[in-house]
């Protein structure tokens, strides 16, 4: 591993509640339950917001689709930040009182996930300080400029990407006027100008999408934090990993320039599985992507983020292992994004019989695994996924999903079954 690799890793415990930026000693009784036993306690309203690519404004990014907080179309990122609904969930959680819009993150505690609450308290716990003033800084900055994107993912939608609203106009899901390319803010620019008064107190950018790598904001950002010294930001992607040159420059010598940045690559699986799932990918160039950055920046850090729904479920360790095995990555360097929803993709909709054999799977995989996965994310991940998975019964979206899966296989003459032959049994449950 490379000095910088070792420095990024160094204070990293996967699974540990503690802050990374504080000492114990140095908080309060109080500080130290909400940080690290709270079931509740949330570090990040205090320190950001969120908004999609339609404006919709929310705590963070896993929130629940119908709870968002404001519009960025009609009002500012401090005026949402200082109203009501957010004003309610920061009194909420400095009381113990659960909010629906944070179900997402108990679901996943509850079945032993590292939830995006924990890791937030984690990375920002040394902010815990702040809960009482009323100061409007943005320490982590996650807003999507727009839903620009090259691809039509079965699990995503015209919320998040361009090319599924022209998808959804073609089949007349969408009116003809609306607008292929969505922006956050009252016009298009308003997002990148509300962001650059808190350049100074930026901690960490998460970059998504839409797909980041495509957007001219991402790499105006990027030059803005090198013009005002700020390389010190991290940097944080979820990108679909499919373009590392944008407008004639490539990607990764800018990546170089900062102290910090994780890549984390939304691959669901390889070859005619990845090529289905994440419609518009080209698999052999993004084998070809990760090869080049392993030259050209191999100190980078990279992981794949790989979206676990009913489609990819029982060949996702395959994926995984096949990687290791081909230098692209480390054991550790992968994360399970569980699906919550649509409900009709979630894993747990298979029947009892086909959750027994995925079950039996991921846990062969995590014998493998236990001996080489030195920070555990990889395999806390999949034992996580198999509680998720025996946890609950969604079954009763089967006909759901095998009508989705037949809508797009219709309009994208595409054979979902005959890319996922282990799944057409889902077809006998179809009452």
């Amino acid at each position: 591993m490379t000095d910088k690799l070792e420095n990024y890793y160094s204070d990293y415990d996967y699974g540990n509640r503690k802050p990374l930026k504080i000492e114990l000693e140095d908080l309060s009784e109080r500080e130290q339950d909400l940080l690290i036993k709270s079931d509740v306690f949330c570090m990040l309203p205090w320190i950001h917001l969120h908004a999609y690519p339609d404006g919709r404004a929310y705590p963070c990014c896993l929130a629940k689709y119908e709870n968002h907080v404001g519009s960025l179309r009609e009002n500012t990122m401090e005026e949402i930040w200082r109203d009501k609904p957010m004003q309610d969930l920061r009194e909420n959680m400095l009381n113990e009182v659960k909010s629906d819009v944070c179900s997402k993150c108990y679901e996943q505690e509850a079945n032993g996930f590292f939830s995006m609450r924990n890791s937030s308290n984690q990375t920002f716990g040394h902010h815990i300080k702040t809960i009482d003033s009323d100061e409007f800084k943005i320490r982590y900055y996650d807003i999507r400029f727009s839903n620009l994107c090259n691809l039509a993912c079965r699990s995503c939608g015209d919320v998040f990407s361009s090319n599924w609203v022209k998808e959804a106009k073609r089949m007349n899901w969408l009116k003809q006027d609306h607008p292929n390319v969505s922006y956050a803010g009252r016009y298009k620019t308003d997002a990148w100008e509300q962001l650059l008064p808190h350049i100074p107190y930026l901690e960490e950018v998460y970059f998504a999408g839409g797909e980041p790598l495509m957007m001219q904001e991402h790499y105006d950002l990027l030059k803005e934090l090198l013009r005002q010294n700020r390389n010190d930001v991290k940097l944080v992607y979820n990108t679909n990993f499919t373009e590392l040159v944008f407008k004639g420059e490539s990607v990764l010598p800018l990546w170089n320039e900062f102290e910090c940045v994780s890549i984390g690559a939304s691959l669901d699986a390889s070859y005619e599985r990845a090529e289905l799932m994440r419609h518009g990918t080209v698999w052999t160039q993004t084998v070809k992507n990760r090869e080049e950055m392993l030259k050209v920046c191999p100190t980078v850090d990279f992981y794949v983020s790989s979206t676990l729904s009913i489609m990819n479920s029982y060949h996702l360790p395959d994926f995984h292992r096949e990687w290791i095995e081909l230098g692209l990555l480390r054991p550790m360097d992968w994360n399970i994004n569980i699906l919550q929803s649509p409900e009709y993709y979630r894993i747990d909709v298979l029947p009892d019989v086909m959750k027994q054999e995925v079950v039996e799977k991921y846990n062969t995989h995590i014998e493998y695994l236990k001996p080489v996965d030195e920070f555990s994310r990889a395999s806390k991940g999949y034992m996580a996924a198999v509680n998720y998975i025996i946890n609950t019964d969604n079954s009763k979206h089967i006909p759901d999903l095998l009508d989705k899966l037949k809508t797009l296989d219709r309009y994208r003459n595409q054979s979902f079954f005959a890319t996922f032959p282990e799944l057409e049994r889902l077809q006998d449950y179809d009452r």
